[in-house]
């Protein structure tokens, strides 16, 4: 039996008051209950910055936040009025107060997919796919719906003392062979005679299933890095703090002219690098980026994740946050699991 069925069936009073809580009070005024996502902390920068803009209503002359005939939407509505009026949410016309809020929690993969199908969340954000968080023989895949909003080139980052001594660039190989253990000093692959210190994410993390099953070809692989992260922000402190860090990490985390500057990776003979081919096809650590639902996709779900579809929320939320933007062919596939406009 699935969680979810477990949760609906037990009708235990621990079960409701969870799902109550994690449904928020609606905006005064609204009568809907707050959409809630939560998840992976690569997705986070896009949903989360999405939903500011959301609970801010700004209105359709507000050039610097909404301004929709840049984008060829003839409009006069506030900005999630417009959106949600298109799923049949009636406009508030006011600044600040939407038809219903966007409350978006962070967490990891895991926790996103495992929380949208407990129903603690609308919205489960996920760098890695469901079937790979959990198994490809789990019943709750017949039902969860996959929305791509993105797609991340996970990079490989240096601390900046290592990529001012010279290492810009590092092989396939390497890089297996420093996370397997197997290299241990910079001056192995070109680098300063100084210990590596390999970091890498939880295992419960999207970014580290897709890195595994992308580099080494199983989810599953065992690597040893030196430690272990949960979020994308605390690997990046870590190289920021050290000067010795290799790091695999999200394009948003990426600060070329800062403290965690990227590096090149060579793979079968092509050189990927940071700004020119990261999100090219044969890049093996790219990946789509997942905002699920769970047994069909509310017309409150929808209202959200088309906004997230659209040139507006492409150029908005993903682009801005160094992730690249899902072709204008693919985001209608993406589209056409949504349920039918009002």
């Amino acid at each position: 039996m699935s969680r979810r069925k477990f949760l609906v069936g037990s009708g235990t009073a621990g079960a409701i008051a969870l799902a109550g809580c994690s449904m928020g009070q609606g905006q005064e005024g609204s009568g809907t209950s707050a959409l809630t996502a939560d998840g992976s902390s690569t997705v986070y920068p896009i949903t989360n910055d999405a939903s500011g803009l959301w609970n801010g209503n700004p209105p359709a002359d507000d050039q610097e936040y909404w301004g929709p005939s840049q984008y060829g939407i003839e409009t006069d509505l506030n900005l999630a009025d417009y959106w949600a009026d298109k799923y049949g949410f009636e406009p508030t016309e006011q600044r600040s107060v939407p038809p219903f809020q966007v409350q978006v929690a962070l967490s990891h993969s895991g926790t996103g997919v495992e929380a949208v199908i407990n129903d603690r969340v609308d919205i489960g954000d996920a760098s890695s796919t469901a079937e790979s968080i959990l198994g490809s023989d789990n019943e709750d895949l017949e039902n969860i719906v996959d929305h791509v909003v993105g797609v991340d080139g996970q990079p490989i980052v240096v601390s900046r003392e290592i990529a001012d001594a010279g290492v810009e660039l590092i092989t396939g190989d390497e890089l297996r062979a420093i996370y397997k253990g197997e290299i241990t000093n910079w001056s192995a692959v070109g680098g300063p005679d100084k210990e590596i210190y390999a970091i890498g994410r939880s295992e419960d993390s999207g970014t580290d299933t897709a890195f595994r099953s992308n580099l080494y070809g199983d989810p599953d692989a065992p690597i040893s890095p030196d430690t272990r992260k949960g979020q994308n922000q605390q690997v990046k402190t870590l190289v920021e703090q050290n000067d010795n860090a290799i790091a695999y990490i999200a394009l948003a985390f990426v600060e070329p002219d800062g403290p965690t500057p990227p590096i090149d990776l060579e793979l079968d003979g092509t050189v990927y690098s940071y700004g020119d081919n990261l999100g090219a096809e044969g890049y093996p650590l790219s990946r789509d980026l997942h905002a699920y639902t769970y047994d069909g996709t509310s017309e409150k779900e929808a209202a959200f994740i088309n906004m997230l579809l659209s040139e507006f929320g492409q150029t908005n939320f993903v682009e801005p946050n160094n992730y690249f933007k899902i072709p204008p062919e693919r985001r209608e596939a993406e589209r056409e699991k949504l349920p039918d406009q009002a």
